[in-house]
């Protein structure tokens, strides 16, 4: 019995907890095709996600009574909204490159061979089952509930005031009134109390929702919610060099690069392996797209160094692999050949390189 050898090749391709996990197709090289099957290999793209808190404060109409009546020393005095950059995470995702598609040709009499690729045709597995592939999403936090409308809350006197200043006063005793009426509740000292355990917890919430609409009548009230906008960037073969990918205003939050209203977020991609230049003749081109079109092309990604910057800091700073910035090599068709025990070679979708080989 054969003992199985596996080849496996490391690299830096998850620079990111957000993967996006696509579905795979089985292709079959079977006579129908002529024993063939298309692939496309991807070109490296940044999606660079921005995690933003938007808080929202909001007046109450009893604002200037604040300190009057309920001891609110900072009570909000204008309405406004103000966004916060809490984060930035950069997946590396590969999308198809056009100019690199290639058909990969099995003999006839090779046993069963098949390729999987993933929807948008690029290339996951030969003769092997694709690896299963752990979605993770970031976690975003919840956002707060808004409050209810306090004058649904009013009574048949307040709505009667003839001042605003007389509102608050008698909004300030019906807020006085349900604190104490809470507290007799959770001393067992209420007149009537609720029955059940469950009487207890509405009659609770809803004391809980009316003290706090109505106290946001005084102190006002203060939302968050949080979102993300996400922004692409596709490297050529040179560095990008602090290249503004989108701004940020705290009054308007992520905007596109070219809004002036916001401070410039920066990239920067360095190249970190040399890049070779060949000067072959038209000999030795020949001979290179003949092996090309012989075997199993794939990418031997180059390195890059990335970083984000955004007011006077940087915000990201990793190494990653670049299709681009690399270049490409062949697996020999002869590989495939063994009847008895067929290769698996499994890649790296979105880099197109080779991940593992078994044999």
């Amino acid at each position: 019995m054969m003992r199985a050898k596996s080849l496996i090749f490391p690299l830096l391709f998850l620079i990111t907890s957000c993967a996006t996990a696509q579905k795979t197709v089985r292709v079959n090289a079977i006579k129908a095709n002529n024993y063939g099957v298309i692939y496309s290999l991807p070109k490296t793209s940044f999606e660079v996600e921005l995690l933003v808190k938007k808080t929202t404060y909001k007046r109450g109409d009893f604002y200037p009574y604040a300190q009057r009546y309920l001891a609110v020393d900072k009570p909000v005095t204008e309405d406004r909204i103000v966004h916060t950059l809490e984060g930035i995470e950069i997946t590396n995702k590969g999308i198809p490159d056009k100019a690199n598609s290639f058909m990969v040709e099995f003999r006839s009499k090779s046993v069963e061979p098949y390729v999987y690729l993933r929807e948008d045709g690029l290339i996951v597995s030969i003769n092997a089952e694709p690896e299963n592939v752990t979605e993770s999403k970031r976690v975003i936090h919840a956002s707060e509930t808004v409050s209810e409308n306090p004058r649904r809350f009013f009574s048949q006197e307040t709505l009667m005031a003839g001042s605003t200043a007389k509102q608050a006063e008698l909004v300030a005793r019906q807020i006085f009134d349900l604190r104490r009426n809470r507290s007799d509740i959770l001393s067992g000292e209420a007149v009537n109390m609720p029955p059940d355990g469950n009487a207890y917890n509405v009659v609770m919430e809803e004391i809980n929702k009316q003290e706090k609409a109505l106290t946001e009548l005084f102190s006002g009230s203060v939302t968050t919610e949080f979102f993300t906008e996400t922004y692409q960037i596709i490297p050529e073969n040179s560095n990008i060099n602090r290249e503004v990918i989108a701004r940020f205003s705290e009054k308007l939050g992520p905007l596109d690069p070219d809004n002036l209203a916001g401070e410039p977020i920066y990239i920067s991609l360095i190249r970190k392996t040399p890049e070779v230049v060949m000067q072959l003749s038209e000999r030795d081109l020949q001979r290179l797209e003949s092996k090309l079109s012989e075997g199993i092309v794939y990418n031997i990604p180059g390195k890059g160094d990335l970083s984000i910057e955004f007011g006077n800091r940087t915000l990201k700073s990793l190494e990653v692999d670049v299709v681009q910035f690399g270049s490409q090599d062949v697996l020999a068709k002869k590989m495939f050949e063994n009847n008895k025990q067929p290769i698996e070679v499994h890649f790296y979708p979105e880099l197109g390189a080779i991940k593992q080989i078994i044999q």
